[in-house]
């Protein structure tokens, strides 16, 4: 009888999956999530406790907007990949990944 899975392999299994937003594009909490079979807050957890060797930036919310505490942080990286923001929210319909 399989447990629930081990929170470091949930944890890989999202890094793995932001590895893989090409420069320039973005995907969201909640599209991980599904990627990876888990809820956006658990994406998000995963992130803030680990993701600094991931481009952790290249992962918004839903709307396009980016978290308080690294918003000016995250907007500039973004920025420097020419991400379209409007409006302190980043464009999905224009960079949205996958």
């Amino acid at each position: 009888m399989a447990g629930p899975p081990d929170p470091g392999d949930v944890d890989e299994a999202v890094f793995d999956v932001v590895e893989r937003i090409p420069p320039g594009r973005v995907s969201t909490y909640g599209a991980i999530g599904r990627l990876v079979g888990i809820g956006p807050r658990r994406v998000a957890r995963a992130l803030s406790a680990g993701g600094a060797a991931v481009p952790w930036y290249r992962v918004v919310r839903a709307d396009g907007t980016c978290a308080e505490p690294v918003r000016v942080e995250q907007l500039g990286l973004l920025a420097t990949e020419g991400v379209p923001v409007r409006g302190g929210r980043v464009d999905l319909a224009v960079v949205a990944w996958p």
